[in-house]
Order: C-alpha cells, then structure tokens, then sequence
C-alpha cells in the first residue's frame, strides 16, 4: 500500500509538473504577442496566404496576371495558416489567432522537450532545462513572428523525441509515428531530407533496428510528402520537392556577402536573370543561374570564401560579431546566446562519446554546423541548434552536481 500511494504521488508530481510546464510556457507567451507580436500577414507568407485562399494556388510571386507555381518555399506552413483560415477570422482576429496557435504548439514543444531530456537527466535537470527552453528569449519571441518557426520547432522535437523512443522500444507504432512527422518536416524545411537519412541510417548502423523498419520510414515519409511530390511532377514535369538551393548559396558566397548574407537585388541586374521566360519553369532557370554564380565566385577566391565559411560557423555557434540586424545586440538576445554556447561546448567535450544517444545529437547538430554556414545564416536559424545546446549544457551541469556531491562527501 505504501509503495501504491508513493508511485501515485509520483506520476501525480510528474504530471503537475508537465501542466506547470505548458501553462507557464503559454501565458508568457500572451504579452510576447501583445506587445511585439506581428499585427499583419506580410512578406512571401502573406502573398501565399492570399494566393491560397483566393485562387487555391501555392504562388508568391506573379508576372502580371499569371501566378507562379511555388517551389522555393516549403509548403506546409502555408497550408497551416489555410486550415485556421477556415475559423472565420477576420484581419487582425486572425494574426492574433495564429500567434496564439503558434504559442500553443511552442508551449507542446516545450512539455515534448521536457520528455526528451528524460532519457538522459533526473527530473530536476529536466524541469529546469525545460523552462530555459520556453523561456529563451529567440524561442520566446518566435511565436509573436507570422513564421514557420513553432511549426519546425514543434514537430522537431517530436522527431527526436520519436527517435530516441524507436531506440529504445522498437515499437511499430513509434516508427510509423517518427516517419510521418518525418515527413511532415520535409514539407517545412529542406534539410530535413538529409536528417531523416543521417537518423535512419543511425538507427539501422548503431541502434540495431532492422532494415525493415528502416524501409517502413522511408515509405511512410515517402507517402506523406506524395501529394506535393504529384502537384510539382504534374505542374514541372519532373520529381522534384523544393528549389531555391541556388538563390541560398549565392546568398552567402558572393563579393557582397556576409554572415547574414547579401541583398537579392545585388545579382538580379545579371543579363542572364532578365532573359530567362518568364514561364512556369521560372524559378527552376533561375536556380541555375545562382548556382553557376556561386560557383564562380568561390572559383574566383577560395581563401576568401573558406574563411567567410569558418566565420559563419562559429557565429551560428556563438554570435554574430557583425551583425546589421535591428536589435541583434540586445542584451537579452545575444547574452544567453553565447552563455549558452560557451556552457553547451563545454558539455559536448563531457558528454560520454561511448553513448550512441549524445553520439547521434553530435551528429545532427554538426550537420547544422557544417552544412548551414555553405549558405547565409540568419539569426533566427539559431533557434535550431538550441534545443541541442541545452541538452550539451545538462551534462555541464550535471558534471558540476556530480563533482559538488563528491566535494560533499
């Protein structure tokens, strides 16, 4: 009876503990949106917002009459802002019912992230890194911003949540889980075609789930990006998921270009942009031609690009010591960035190399160190690499408890 009523006040405790995780998360949230919340759909989600909604056409951008068919933005955030389309809102009603959505899946992600952690920390540093999660500042004012940042973040925590549960469990349900959200990923952000690749092949080399379970991802992902795969075939008479890889990499490797990148309107006076038809394969010429520009420019100056490639690398890490973004160096932005940096390397040199569970997070943020700094880098793609710095930084501080305990004793 007595070990009954202690396991009831345990799951009692845990389950206290994950409302007090969402509700804390939610509610600060509400001022956030408030006071520096977006007020209006602006920019490319804004135009394909309205293109959606009044002629059901994926498009931001036209020439003149005719709507270009979408390919350089991934589609799912879009579609999201549709189906909330269909409450009725009205102008301001609706950014504000977005913003608050967006707060309600940052304030899941928050409650997912907690049981992540549970597979490597006590419920303490569990709790505590939770709430420094819900509460940093980037991952704060994101919700505010009309962006597909909630929705990435949201289901990438439930992706590696799903991928440490396969790991364990290898349960079915949990692999036909991890491979829709899988999918659903790729269909909000590019990369995550070769995250789905690097973690299956994980799970396959160093985790020991069959081949077959290993297919059944692949599939599962395959089927839920299928509809867009067969809107792009029919429209572009080819297999294709996304473009815009030339416009990124130019971006970041052209004589104008810094950290953050370079202004668009820098290469569009090329003769060879004003030439190309202005038809439906538009966007997919228009690609070639910032890739052959890219190419020629670190053709051009190696040296000059590989150091400008070292250099975004360590401020997507860290911070950016150039920035020309408003408010960069506010200190409540780069501040806990670079603690945060600072602690989570520090942790990463602890971390047990012999476990394939901190083995797989190197990895996965090494391919955002190594792959993201090709291209520009933004300040709020910082927000991807900080749920792995915050674990990095639990093995700091349990290092420092574990050694205080032993001072102790």
């Amino acid at each position: 009876m007595l070990l009954y009523n202690y396991l009831q006040f345990r799951n009692n405790k845990g389950s206290l503990l994950i409302i007090l995780l969402f509700f804390s998360s939610l509610f600060a949230r509400i001022p956030v949106i408030l006071i520096l919340g977006d007020v209006t759909l602006e920019n490319e989600w804004g135009v394909m917002f309205y293109n959606l909604v009044n002629h059901n056409t994926l498009s931001q951008q036209s020439f003149g009459e005719f709507l270009l068919p979408n390919l350089g933005l991934p589609p799912l955030y879009a579609y999201y802002l549709y189906l909330l389309s269909f409450l009725n809102f009205e102008n301001q009603n609706f950014v504000l019912l977005v913003l608050f959505s967006q707060a309600i899946l940052a304030s899941i992600s928050v409650v997912i992230f907690y049981k992540l952690n549970k597979f490597f920390f006590s419920q303490k540093i569990c709790a505590y890194s939770s709430l420094l999660f819900s509460f940093f500042p980037l991952y704060l004012y994101s919700s505010a911003q009309i962006s597909s940042i909630s929705l990435t973040i949201f289901l990438a925590i439930f992706f590696y949540y799903f991928f440490f549960k396969i790991k364990k469990d290898k349960k079915y349900i949990d692999v036909l889980i991890y491979a829709f959200i899988g999918g659903l990923l790729i269909l909000v952000r590019r990369e995550f075609i070769a995250i789905i690749i690097l973690s299956s092949f994980y799970l396959f080399l160093f985790c020991k789930i069959s081949f077959k379970k290993i297919l059944l991802i692949f599939l599962i992902s395959l089927i839920t990006i299928s509809p867009y795969l067969m809107r792009n075939y029919i429209i572009f008479e080819k297999i294709i998921i996304h473009s815009g890889f030339g416009f990124n990499l130019w971006k970041g490797n052209n004589p104008h270009s810094k950290v953050e990148g370079s202004d668009k309107n820098v290469i569009l006076q090329n003769y060879l942009i004003e030439e190309i038809p202005k038809d439906k394969f538009y966007r997919i010429n228009e690609d070639k031609i910032y890739i052959k520009e890219s190419i020629k420019n670190i053709k051009e100056d190696p040296k000059k690009y590989f150091f400008l490639y070292v250099k975004k690398a360590l401020s997507y890490f860290f911070i950016d010591i150039e920035s020309t973004r408003p408010n960069y160096y506010n200190p409540f932005h780069y501040i806990p960035n670079l603690l945060l940096a600072i602690t989570s390397l520090i942790g990463i040199f602890l971390s047990d190399k012999k476990s394939s569970s901190f083995n797989y997070l190197i990895l996965i943020l090494s391919f955002y160190l190594f792959v993201f700094p090709i291209f520009a880098i933004q300040p709020r793609y910082k927000i991807y690499i900080i749920p792995f710095q915050i674990i990095f930084t639990n093995i700091f501080i349990n290092y420092l408890i574990k050694k205080r305990r032993q001072r102790v004793t």
